[in-house]
C-alpha cells in the first residue's frame, strides 16, 4: 500500500479514536464523532444535505422515504396538499442513490422509513443489508399516513411497531424509532415494549414536554436516546445531555452555523469536565445513571425511593458499587466520607475530601468523571441486564 494512503488511513484511524475517547459513542459499529444528528425532513434531507453539514455532525436520518405503496400513495396525496415528499416510482433505486453519495463520509448513516407492513421494512433490509440504521417512522402526523397505517399510527398500535422492530432485527440490522412524544398512552411503557422488541435507539421529539419527559423514558429502558424538538442552543442541549439524551437531533435549524456552534461548544465542555452527557445528581433531579454519584443509602433521600422503585435492595446496591469500583482509582479514599471515591458526587458539588483524594490518586477531575461515566455503566448494565426482574423500573 502507499505511504501516501498508509499516512491517510493512520490519521482517519486516529482521529475517530479521539471522537471515541471524547464521547464514547458507537452506533452501527462506527465511531460517531460528535453526539449531534441531522432528523429527518420528508422532501428535504437527503445525502446531498447532510454532505453540505458532515463537518459539524456525527448521525444523520435522510428522508422520510415512503417504502411500500400505502405510504407512497399517500405521500402522492400529501404532495397535492402542498407538502414537500420524496415521490420516487423505484424507491429501492433511489435509496441505493443516496447511500452511494454517502459513501466516504464519516458521519453514520440512517434511512427514516414510512411503511405499512414489516414485510416492506424487511424488504428495503434484505435490498440495502447492515451498513444504514433503519429508523422505523412512527412520528409523522399527517392524516394520510395515518389512515395509510403507518406514521403515528404505530404509536396507538404498539404491537405493530413491536412486529416490525423484531422483522428487522432478525435482519440483523441496527434499528431506530422516531416517535413523538405524548401520543402513545404512556412513554415509559411504550419505551419497554419497543427496547424489548429489539430497538436499538429510540429518537424523541419531545414536542413541548421539556426533559422531564426524557427523564421519564431514559428511567424506562437502556437503549440509546436522541433528543429532538428545538435543541437549537447549548443551553438546551446541555439540559437533554443531564437528564438521559446520548443524542440531539435538528431539523429546521440544521443549518451549518447552528451545527457548527453546537459541535465546538459540546466539545469544549466534554474536554474540561470529560463526560459530555453527565446527569444531574439523584437529589437534584437526575436519571438512574446518576446512581453513580450517590453516597451509601444511610439518610432520608431520593436514592431510597429510588433503589425501592428499582427494586433494588440497599446490601445490593452497596454490593454492586463496591465491586464495580475495585481495582480503579475509584477504589480508593479513606479519607472520604464513605471511605472510596466511589461513593462521591458530582465534581460540579464543592467537596474538599474529594478532591484531595483524586489529587493523591493522580487522576485528574476530568478522568474522574470518565471513570464515574464506567462506573455508572456497569450500574445501568446491572439494572437492565443482570437482574432477573423483567419490570426492574
Amino acid at each position: 500500500m502507499p505511504k501516501v494512503i498508509l499516512l491517510v488511513t493512520f490519521n482517519l484511524y486516529e482521529s475517530m479514536m479521539e471522537h471515541f475517547e471524547r464521547f464514547g459513542l458507537l452506533i452501527n459499529n462506527q465511531v460517531v464523532r460528535t453526539p449531534v444528528a441531522i432528523a429527518s425532513m420528508a422532501g428535504v434531507v437527503d445525502a446531498e444535505y447532510v454532505r453540505a453539514r458532515e463537518k459539524h455532525i456525527g448521525l444523520a436520518f435522510i428522508g422520510g422515504y415512503s417504502i411500500d405503496e400505502p405510504a407512497m400513495n399517500a405521500s402522492r396525496r400529501m404532495a397535492a396538499l402542498g407538502r414537500e415528499e420524496f415521490i420516487h416510482e423505484d424507491m429501492i433505486s433511489e435509496l441505493r442513490r443516496q447511500v452511494s453519495c454517502m459513501a466516504g463520509s464519516d458521519v453514520v448513516l440512517g434511512l427514516n422509513m414510512r411503511g405499512c407492513s414489516p414485510a416492506a421494512f424487511a424488504g428495503v433490509a434484505e435490498e440495502l443489508g447492515d451498513g444504514v440504521v433503519y429508523e422505523i417512522d412512527a412520528h409523522c402526523r399527517q392524516l394520510p399516513m395515518m389512515e395509510a397505517g403507518s406514521g403515528e399510527y404505530y404509536l396507538k398500535n404498539p404491537a405493530l411497531l413491536a412486529d416490525i422492530i423484531k422483522t428487522l432485527k432478525k435482519s440483523g440490522v441496527t434499528v431506530s424509532v422516531k416517535i413523538r412524544a405524548g401520543v402513545a398512552s404512556d412513554d415509559r411503557a411504550l419505551s419497554r415494549v419497543l427496547w424489548k422488541a429489539g430497538a436499538d435507539i429510540l429518537h424523541v421529539d419531545l414536542m413541548d414536554f421539556g426533559y422531564q419527559k426524557l427523564k421519564q423514558i431514559r428511567n424506562s429502558c437502556p437503549v440509546l436516546l436522541i433528543a429532538n424538538n428545538s435543541l437549537n442552543t447549548f443551553d438546551r442541549v446541555k439540559d437533554m445531555f443531564a437528564h438521559g439524551a446520548d443524542l440531539v437531533s435538528l431539523a429546521r435549524k440544521s443549518d451549518e452555523r447552528t451545527l457548527s456552534g453546537l459541535d465546538a461548544a459540546i466539545t469544549r465542555y466534554t474536554d474540561e469536565q470529560g463526560w459530555y452527557n453527565a446527569p444531574k445528581q439523584l437529589c437534584r433531579g437526575g436519571d438512574i445513571r446518576a446512581l453513580t454519584f450517590c453516597c451509601m443509602p444511610v439518610k432520608s433521600c431520593p436514592l431510597i425511593p429510588t433503589l425501592d422503585n428499582l427494586g433494588i435492595k440497599r446490601d445490593e446496591y452497596i454490593r454492586l458499587k463496591e465491586e464495580s469500583v475495585r481495582g480503579t482509582p475509584l477504589e480508593g479514599g479513606k479519607n472520604t466520607c464513605f471511605g472510596s471515591l466511589g461513593w462521591c458526587c458530582k465534581n460540579s458539588s464543592p467537596c474538599m475530601f474529594r478532591d484531595i483524594t483524586i489529587q493523591q490518586a493522580g487522576i485528574s477531575s476530568k478522568e474522574y468523571m470518565r471513570l464515574k461515566r464506567q462506573l455508572s455503566e456497569k450500574i445501568i448494565h446491572h439494572i437492565y441486564y443482570d437482574r432477573a426482574e423483567d419490570d426492574a423500573c
